[in-house]
């Protein structure tokens, strides 16, 4: 039985391990272990997945509570995927701040899923890397 918690303190390595079992750890600083755990400490909604005392799943957001909920992260191991954990997850994080619409940027692999559970395409997203300024 999986069980879900809001903020349940996790350490830097269980969550290091979480992304490399997801496959999501490809497309993070998890060897930058400063940046990543200031990643994981700044996210104001954290979701997390338990299969008993291993962490399974982690949705990571930002939001200011009544207007966007930024899902940064939605990561579920490999081993425990196609078993409604990744919805599950995005459903706590909506409840933990009902008002705001919820928005992310999936991966390429992904794109399929997020239509699959109720989510809208919105072609007006833009982004700045962080090595590009704004000229």
């Amino acid at each position: 039985m999986i069980e879900y918690h809001r903020d349940r303190p996790i350490t830097l390595a269980l969550a290091i391990d979480l992304y490399r079992a997801s496959t999501l750890g490809e497309r993070r600083p998890i060897d930058d272990e400063t940046r990543f755990a200031a990643m994981l400490a700044n996210a104001n909604i954290t979701i997390t997945a338990w299969d008993r005392e291993l962490l399974v799943g982690i949705a990571r957001s930002i939001s200011d509570m009544v207007w966007t909920t930024y899902l940064a992260d939605l990561a579920v191991r490999v081993s425990h995927q196609r078993r409604g954990i990744g919805k599950q997850l995005m459903q706590h994080t909506q409840a933990a701040a009902p008002q705001a619409k919820l928005l992310l940027l999936a991966a390429p692999a992904a794109s399929d899923y997020y239509a699959h559970v109720g989510l809208a395409h919105a072609a007006n997203a833009w982004r700045l890397d962080p090595t590009a300024r704004i000229t």
